[in-house]
């Protein structure tokens, strides 16, 4: 606020008056900046809720407006553009958070330090899987053979190491021998899931032109390439007569080490080449922080494709600890993780937040009394979510933050259940990594200001596979650094320094999103959808129309007259919305992982715009919950399992009423919905069903045949949702009679 009004003049014989405004007590507004002219001179003064503003923040506010204004008076010439507000108390302090570097010990290559770790304990177990265990002996051995063969057939040692080998297993002690054996040939690891869609699948094998594929039989008939295959199960006859000794190392600290693929705005994927020094400086910081053990047992349960599944590999193979690996699937079933955690004894493990969330809701926690530490990373950890955990649980929480172009995580913050913050930070910048928040002109800003997070240091990525635009335009160099050659990533995620140096991450400053772990690109989606003849126009959002629970909705526009009617004729019953669903969801399951296909469609006629021509994100409706893609119309459940089981979908889906045939995604599930679905599911009837059963049973009905196939005496199903229904109509006061009479006469609850 500007007062340049003249202020009236008091006339008194023989007395100067001057004005003084009384401090009220209260603010106006929650931030004021008031400039008052008198005599020639501007006075300001600064009102703030104290509420919502810590008087820290306001005087660091007060300093830099103050630069600005001297900054600005000493050069009037100057943009603001190019105006720096750091004191120079800050950039010190900046300078002094930034001062990471450590030595470490050891210039070896990832796999050099598994072989160190062999030689140091060859008969203690390095992997376990199910029924399966190998010493480190064995499998040292077993990776030696593997990376002989693949040298055999044309995988040459090269420094740095370019050729790349691609692996599309399921997850087995197969998948650790392959990693290990392919990193010994001089290679690096293209992981592949084979779960992909076939199109996919091909665009990586295509782009990638892997020197050879990695995979098991039954997989290798399904595969889309060219390259020349490896079979583990086929060929191992032949591998494990080659020599078990370890293979001359001419890995460098720039040799890649592994090629995972993100998704891409372009709407094709983007594989980050990672190296063997970011890897290491990685483990060993990891090491030297949480210190793992002999006595420690790691779970492996993310996808490879990921690369939080980087740690969970060579981390405990790297320090005499035990890697226990997850059946195939097994990430997305909570009680066969509690059951695998108290089995095994581990230890150590990774959880996305959002399914933390799912993980803490499990009534068998208490059975997972041998945890020391839990990892969180991929999402923001609310600190709701936190201060649940240490409610739960007696291990470790520590939030860990990075993006694939940085050999995984680049900030750590171990949280303490006494922290009353409003947010949990992503922490610190680790061993030999900076971190500088920086605005559009790339200068450094003060603390408490948001500004795109930059990545500087060892682990930083080689840059992107086959795409060197896109490398130049995200790693740029590093004007803070005294080292030739450094660079930057450009992350793209918002965030900020606070007083104490922890940084405190904000969101993004494009339209990439984080869902349940999975990074996702949304232009990928609208690329995906734009493909289909029948859609004009195309945009993907990201809602949280129910609390804690967000979810990808697509907005379409379509085409007046496509080539051919592939989205249903439109004088169905119900609305375009209803005949969106089902064809769309097919379509895209041929182009993109299921994490990445919307839970709602919505048709328009235009996509809204703005008063300047840009799409109103804000306006664009909610899908209506009540009238979900139902092809057919509501046909109530028939019998008493089937009822059960729609309450529990209603129930979770958030819906009041749900039909026998109305189908589980149409009705905006979606996979973290699912395993929610099916862990009521096994608390009710006692049966534990995989997760993939719900991309198969996606109906009422027939969740309801799966679980009677799946009970274990005939008429146990039936007979539990019997007795839930006589419950149901009993009144709470005979309900606790009943059983306390029960109890009294020595019967079973």
């Amino acid at each position: 606020v500007l007062q340049n009004t003249p202020m009236p003049a008091l006339q008194l014989p023989d007395v100067t008056l001057s004005l003084y405004e009384i401090d009220g007590g209260s603010a106006d507004y929650d931030l004021k900046l008031e400039l008052v002219e008198a005599e020639g001179e501007l006075f300001a003064s600064l009102q703030y809720n104290t509420d919502l503003f810590e008087a820290a923040t306001i005087e660091r506010l007060h300093q830099h407006f103050e630069i600005a204004l001297r900054r600005l008076l000493a050069a009037p010439e100057r943009r603001l553009a190019d105006l720096t507000l750091l004191t120079e108390a800050e950039r010190a302090l900046l300078d002094e958070w930034n001062a990471t570097t450590r030595s470490y010990p050891t210039s070896a290559s990832v796999h050099g330090l598994f072989e160190q770790q062999a030689a140091r304990t060859p008969d203690a177990i390095a992997v376990v899987f199910e029924a399966q265990r190998l010493s480190y002996r064995e499998l040292n051995t077993r990776a030696n053979q593997l990376a002989r063969h693949l040298q055999q057939r044309g995988v040459a040692q090269r420094a740095p190491a370019e050729a790349h080998v691609a692996i599309c297993l399921d997850r087995s002690i197969e998948m650790v021998v392959g990693l290990l054996g392919i990193l010994k040939a001089g290679a690096a690891y293209l992981p592949l899931d084979p779960n992909y869609p076939h199109a996919r699948l091909a665009w990586m094998l295509a782009d990638a032109q892997p020197a050879l594929v990695l995979t098991q039989q039954a997989i290798a008939a399904t595969l889309p390439t060219e390259a020349e295959i490896v079979c583990l199960d086929a060929d191992w006859p032949q591998i494990a007569m080659l020599d078990g000794d370890n293979l001359p190392d001419s890995t460098s600290d720039d040799s890649a080490i592994y090629a995972i693929y993100t998704s891409g705005s372009t709407g094709q994927p983007k594989g980050a080449i990672n190296t063997h020094g970011g890897v290491r400086n990685r483990l060993l910081w990891m090491q030297e922080t949480y210190d793992l053990t002999a006595a420690d047992r790691v779970l492996q349960k993310t996808p490879f494709t990921f690369d939080v599944s980087v740690w969970e590999f060579f981390w405990p193979l790297i320090t005499g600890a035990q890697l226990i690996v997850a059946r195939p699937e097994g990430h997305k079933d909570n009680g066969y993780l509690v059951d695998l955690i108290e089995r095994e004894g581990i230890t150590t493990l990774h959880f996305v937040p959002s399914m933390l969330s799912l993980f803490l809701a499990e009534p068998d926690l208490h059975r997972c009394h041998s945890l020391r530490r839990v990892i969180c990373s991929g999402e923001a950890l609310p600190a709701q979510l936190a201060a649940r955990f240490f409610e739960r649980l007696s291990a470790e929480l520590h939030n860990l933050y990075g993006p694939t172009e940085a050999a995984v995580d680049v900030t750590a913050w171990s949280c303490a259940p006494d922290d009353k913050r409003r947010s949990v930070p992503i922490g610190h910048p680790v061993a030999n990594t900076q971190i500088q928040i920086l605005d559009r002109q790339l200068n450094r800003l003060p603390v408490g200001v948001p500004g795109e997070l930059h990545i500087g240091g060892i682990q930083l990525a080689r840059g992107y596979l086959n795409r060197p635009a896109l490398t130049a335009e995200r790693f740029i160099p590093d004007p803070f650094s005294q080292t030739g050659g450094s660079r930057l990533y450009k992350t793209g995620d918002l965030a900020r320094f606070q007083p104490d140096g922890t940084i405190e991450y904000l969101g993004r400053i494009d339209h990439q999103i984080k869902l349940r772990g999975f990074r996702i690109e949304l232009g990928e989606i609208e690329a995906a959808l734009r493909e289909h003849e029948a859609i004009r126009e195309a945009l993907v959002l990201l809602r949280e129309d129910r609390a804690d629970d967000p979810r990808l909705v697509a907005y379409v526009v379509e085409n007046r007259e496509p080539r051919t009617k592939n989205l249903g004729d439109e004088s169905e019953a119900g609305s375009r919305f209803l005949v969106l669903g089902s064809p769309l969801r097919e379509f895209l399951a041929q182009r993109l992982p299921d994490y990445m296909i919307p839970s709602a469609f919505v048709p328009l006629d235009a996509l809204p715009l703005t008063p300047n021509g840009k799409i109103d994100r804000r306006g664009l409706p909610a899908p209506d919950a009540e009238q979900p893609d139902r092809k057919q119309g509501f046909v109530a459940p028939r019998t008493p399992t089937e009822e059960v089981i729609a309450t529990l979908w209603a129930e979770v889906l958030g819906l009041k009423q749900v039909g026998v045939f109305d189908n589980f995604f149409e009705l905006g599930g979606h996979s973290l919905r699912a395993i929610l679905l099916l862990s009521r599911v096994r608390e009710v009837f006692r049966v534990s069903l995989p997760v993939q059963s719900m991309f198969e049973a996606t109906t009422v009905a027939a969740l309801a045949e799966l679980l009677i196939n799946h009970e274990e005496q005939p008429g146990k199903i039936d007979k539990i949702a019997r007795l839930l229904q006589r419950i149901k109509q009993v009144s709470p006061d005979e309900l606790a009679k009943n059983l306390e009479q029960r109890r009294k006469d020595g019967q079973r609850t």
